[in-house]
């Protein structure tokens, strides 16, 4: 769609405001930051930024979309270079790990969860943006059981303890450096692959 020099001003703005915000919210995190900030840093109107987004939780579920939405391309990029579907899982958990430790909204994003969430009226666009995770687990673990590669078995609940088992660790790893991180969660999905019973592994 060809932008007439209105619009294409309009998405400039837009844009401009949302990587402000996006630095801000990654340097003070959710609720220090303010839309007077994003006015101070951009130089743009209180409201011109509440045309494009209608409060600063608006822009703040602007921006973590635009993050789920990258972070399912760029993990879709990676998938194709495993063969197996156990490699795929291992490499989607070491994405979500190592994209975690790196963006900038991750304290922001921790620090709306737990104190801003309960009462959000957006509850449940935000939820579905965590299901997203869930239907990657889902997908992958029913690819699997559709190869042979995965004996038969739930793969909706699988992927709930899955994601469960992932967001808890979330919770140990605030103290550890990436490499550390990434051996924590790599323990994780190997037991949840292979279990620690002595009877024959998950894996078939």
């Amino acid at each position: 769609m060809i932008l007439n020099k209105k619009q294409l001003s309009s998405q400039q703005t837009k844009q401009k405001v949302a990587d402000a915000a996006r630095t801000l919210f990654g340097q003070k995190g959710y609720a220090s930051t303010s839309i007077e900030d994003i006015v101070s840093a951009t130089q743009i109107s209180k409201g011109n930024i509440y045309y494009h987004f209608k409060n600063k939780e608006g822009l703040f579920l602007y921006l973590l979309e635009e993050w789920t939405r990258e972070w399912a391309e760029q993990f879709q990029a990676k998938k194709a270079r495993f063969q197996t579907v156990k490699e795929q899982i291992i490499a989607l958990v070491e994405h979500f790990v190592v994209d975690g430790f790196h963006h900038p909204l991750t304290r922001a994003t921790n620090e709306f969860y737990a104190t801003e969430l309960i009462t959000s009226p957006n509850q449940d666009k935000i939820e579905e943006m965590m299901h997203m995770y869930l239907r990657n687990y889902e997908e992958l673990l029913a690819e699997g059981m559709r190869s042979g590669e995965f004996k038969q078995d739930d793969a909706h609940l699988l992927s709930i303890i899955l994601e469960g088992m992932l967001a808890g660790i979330e919770f140990s790893t605030n103290k550890l450096d990436l490499d550390e991180a990434l051996e924590l969660y790599r323990k994780a999905i190997h037991v949840f692959l292979y279990g620690i019973a002595e009877s024959k592994p998950f894996i078939q």
